[in-house]
């Protein structure tokens, strides 16, 4: 039985789109949008692709070579994933050959075979190159996608930390989530919605895909009647029984170019096959704006953790840490990660948004683009601080998630604050205020010392919604605007 497909994902060209029509028409909608003209200056571009429009093998095996990576067998399937195998690039370079060589001996979409011998479609996939090579600039985010939450906390700070021993747990935390992906023709990706229900935008350095999606609203079409287990190949023989819903799903259907970005919004599932041979560049990345996708998807997780080990809840002298030790494990982070990611921000945000009140006067802070970025982004941290807080996340908690006083002291704090004043002042082209930010010291930035909203510790939600209370109190109220 087929899908129904019913419509295509607009297409804008990206130099003619402002950031403010991009977050009204796409962001805050959660709406998906194709983007063109953004590319052609990229290193990437010339570096990564041969004159005939291929990937450049010989290229990344000859610079990039001895780089590990992961590598998917698209003909195996793991859990609710591909089979995965650490690799050298080189080696991966390699497997693509021997399939480009079989390719016209004996291929169909899943698997090709030479000489009688079967050679599985290799994608690599989550390649932290910028990481891995920080020098070397591939690409330039695009500004409609600099608003970047996600990894400019990880190039500071880490996701996870273990609440017994105060360290980084390793086999969670992730470095970052900018990837580069490459997959010969055939190559796929099963359907998923994307890590934390980010956003993500997917860039086609050379190449072709086709996507699948499927409207967030249509999502409970895919699982199984408990709501466990999603579709792993839409174009499987599904059985009807074991997904009722499946039938009526109505999917969006998009060739992606090379040159072209895909915005892929918060709970779209979506399947992914390379039409040729393919180079791609994929963040994921999470803001004020779909900030409640994030904590949703961690109260359900939680709570599913939770029912898994009830049983065990009257012998377990700490149920409550392993229920959070078990959703970090799952999901990449836990109530206390997310808590703490919220307070950096939320401090950030309040700083920038009280200097520039403080250095332009509420007239001109009031009607600045920034300024009301700013009060939006609280918020929205506000509401989700709130949402926390009834349900009792981090009640009782007796560690202290952000001292305010060792936070102006950190290097890492004052490099991600001064990050997001430099972002903002670039995506809304004041290039003044980044020269004033650059140009302040910290403690013209931070002061919050006089202030007698000024707390020293932040333990809980409720904390920290008194700490922005307090502070929208001192200021007046035509300024900052925190609903």
């Amino acid at each position: 039985m087929g899908i129904i497909i019913k419509g295509e994902i607009e297409r804008v060209n990206g130099k003619e789109l402002s950031y403010i029509e991009f977050v009204d028409r796409y962001m805050e909608k959660n709406k998906p949008v194709v983007i063109t003209g953004l590319m052609d200056h990229w290193r990437a571009h010339s570096d990564w692709v041969t004159l005939h429009s291929q990937p450049n093998f010989q290229f990344f095996s000859t610079h990039f070579g001895a780089s590990k990576v992961q590598v998917a067998d698209c003909d195996t399937r793991e859990f609710t994933d591909q089979k995965r195998e650490e690799m050298l690039v080189s080696d991966f370079i390699a497997r693509c050959l021997l399939q480009e060589e079989a390719s016209p001996v004996q291929c169909n979409n899943e698997t090709c075979a030479i000489n009688g011998a079967s050679v599985s479609v290799p994608y690599l996939k989550d390649w932290h190159f910028v990481k891995e090579y920080p020098e070397y600039v591939a690409y330039e985010t695009p500004r409609f996608f600099c608003d970047d939450w996600l990894n400019l906390y990880l190039d500071n700070f880490k996701i996870h930390i273990d609440s017994d021993t105060q360290q980084p747990n390793e086999e969670i935390c992730c470095s970052d989530y900018r990837f580069v992906y490459i997959g010969v023709k055939g190559s796929w990706t099963p359907l998923h919605a994307d890590v934390f229900r980010s956003y993500s935008w997917s860039s086609n350095v050379c190449g072709k895909k086709k996507w699948l999606f499927l409207d967030p609203s249509q999502c409970h079409l895919i699982f199984d009647r408990n709501m466990k287990n999603c579709v792993y190949n839409i174009f499987d023989e599904v059985s009807n029984s074991k997904f009722p819903g499946f039938s009526k799903a109505i999917w969006l259907e998009c060739t992606q170019d090379a040159g072209e970005i895909i915005f892929v919004p918060s709970g779209w599932y979506h399947q992914v096959h390379n039409l040729e041979d393919t180079i791609s560049i994929n963040h994921n990345w999470f803001n004020a704006y779909n900030l409640s996708w994030v904590w949703n998807l961690l109260v359900r997780d939680y709570n599913e953790a939770k029912d898994y080990i009830e049983d065990i809840k009257d012998i377990c002298d700490d149920f409550e840490g392993l229920c959070q030790r078990n959703l970090a494990a799952n999901t990449g982070m836990n109530f206390y990660d997310f808590f703490t990611f919220m307070s950096y921000f939320t401090l950030a945000n309040l700083v920038l948004l009280r200097y520039i009140n403080r250095r332009y006067g509420s007239a001109t802070g009031s009607s600045s683009t920034i300024a009301q970025h700013l009060s939006m982004n609280l918020g929205c941290l506000r509401k989700t601080a709130s949402e926390m807080k009834h349900v009792r996340a981090l009640e009782g908690n007796h560690n202290c998630v952000v001292d305010i006083t060792k936070a102006f002291e950190d290097r890492r704090f004052s490099k991600l604050f001064m990050h997001v004043g430099r972002t903002y002042a670039m995506v809304h082209e004041q290039s003044h205020l980044a020269s004033d930010f650059e140009s302040s010291t910290m403690s013209d930035l931070m002061d919050f010392n006089n202030s007698k909203s000024y707390t020293s510790q932040i333990y809980t939600p409720e904390d920290l919604i008194q700490f922005i209370d307090n502070v929208v109190a001192e200021e007046e109220p035509s300024v900052l605007r925190v609903t």
